[in-house]
């Protein structure tokens, strides 16, 4: 297969995947939010929004820096082994902090306390993704299989949410249901690995150090992403009310979801970047998704409450006038995104481009404090903080690719 059909198929391939998670949960949504009353499926949008910090520490960057290591060890099945079996220990560890982590939450948060056992559920499904090993997958460009596998894990947990999940009583059956999937598709996964002829070799713990040293920076931008979505999570949970956070969860569902429509052509370019920097490349792929974003958004804006009523419910049409809000940020996310790991990274910028994301969550962060200071902690305020920081992203990702422009293709 010739450079250029990779990256299209890589991209293809992706961006099923991210179509299986758009509408897998757009599924599940409208059945939870009617089946489950405002304040249990606020609850769930919390859980979910905590399970995110969790994730965040297990992965540890992981996906972007495991992902380069295989890139560079193309050929080298021995090396190949050694990254797996160095992240994979990594995980594990990393894992027993993200667990006591979640303890603490547990422990100082009245909407996790009084749901213990949905939350500790909730978390063996980020902990069995250490065995996923996606970034193996994305280094190799073989994104079939990690659709495949998204398929599979999340198919089958949507599958059985439609059969199990009746009324409130069966909360605790949404994170088992997920973990049923995520075992099949473990199970499958590891089939893959070994008929590839690969395995997990433990190199020595001084690499596991070294290998959890060098993904810090990807960590940091991960961590600072994350003040873009679960931090407003977490402190609408902290300051207003369960039905608020089942809002709150009902926009950021519908804004994730188109977000998650861009990661196919991150993830999709990055490995050819890193090996080409092929900047007409990059700027074709943006021209031409320009006009599709612009026509998506000026439907969401026209159409909003119509789509939240189709989504999850008339009870949830509140929503609407949020959703119209924030359709800027939608579009400047694009941007944001489309300008970070694939176009900076792939220029050895990863200090660069995690400065701009630490910048930018410090940014959000005196936002949010400001906000709930001058007690002006709404929904509206909230997308205008994340908007305006989203933009300054933007401009200052946009500014370094212009100063390092000499060394792309």
């Amino acid at each position: 297969m010739n450079k250029k059909k990779t990256v299209v198929v890589n991209i293809f391939m992706l961006y099923l995947m991210n179509f299986s998670q758009l509408l897998l949960p757009l599924l599940t949504l409208p059945y939870l939010t009617r089946v489950l009353s405002v304040d249990g499926y606020g609850v769930v949008s919390y859980v979910k929004s905590i399970m995110v910090y969790t994730t965040l520490i297990i992965e540890f960057g992981f996906l972007l820096s495991g992902t380069r290591d295989i890139v560079l060890s193309r050929g080298k099945k021995d090396t190949i082994n050694k990254v797996l079996g160095t992240v994979t220990i990594s995980k594990l560890f990393l894992s027993f902090i993200a667990f006591v982590v979640l303890l603490v939450m547990i422990a100082r948060i009245p909407i996790l306390n009084r749901h213990p056992r949905f939350v500790l559920l909730s978390f063996l499904t980020p902990f069995l993704s250490i065995f996923l090993y996606d970034y193996l997958f994305r280094g190799l460009e073989q994104m079939q299989i990690v659709t495949i596998r998204f398929l599979i894990m999340k198919g089958i947990s949507t599958l059985l949410t439609f059969v199990f999940i009746k009324n409130e009583n069966d909360l605790d059956l949404i994170p088992i249901l997920d973990i049923i999937g995520t075992i099949f598709a473990v199970i499958w996964v590891n089939k893959e690995v070994k008929d590839m002829g690969y395995r997990i070799k433990f190199d020595g713990f001084l690499n596991v150090v070294k290998a959890i040293k060098n993904s810090f920076v990807y960590f940091l931008s991960d961590a600072a992403s994350t003040t873009f979505g679960a931090l407003n999570t977490f402190f609408v949970g902290i300051y207003l009310s369960a039905s608020d956070v089942a809002y709150w969860g009902i926009l950021m569902s519908i804004v994730g979801a188109i977000q998650s429509m861009y990661n196919p052509i991150s993830n999709g370019i990055y490995p050819r970047m890193i090996k080409e920097k092929n900047i007409k490349l990059f700027l074709k792929i943006i021209c031409f998704f320009v006009p599709i974003l612009l026509i998506g958004s000026a439907i969401l804006f026209g159409e909003s409450k119509l789509i939240i009523a189709i989504i999850a419910g008339n009870k949830y049409t509140v929503v609407a006038k949020y959703l119209r809000e924030a359709v800027p940020l939608i579009i400047i996310s694009f941007f944001s995104i489309l300008f970070g790991w694939p176009l900076l990274g792939a220029i050895n910028k990863a200090k660069e481009v995690t400065s701009t994301t630490v910048a930018t969550g410090i940014l959000q962060v005196v936002g949010i404090a400001l906000l709930i200071f001058s007690h002006n902690f709404t929904f509206s305020y909230l997308l205008l903080v994340r908007t305006l920081t989203e933009l300054f992203m933007t401009i200052y990702r946009v500014g370094i690719a212009y100063k390092y422009r000499r060394l792309f293709n």
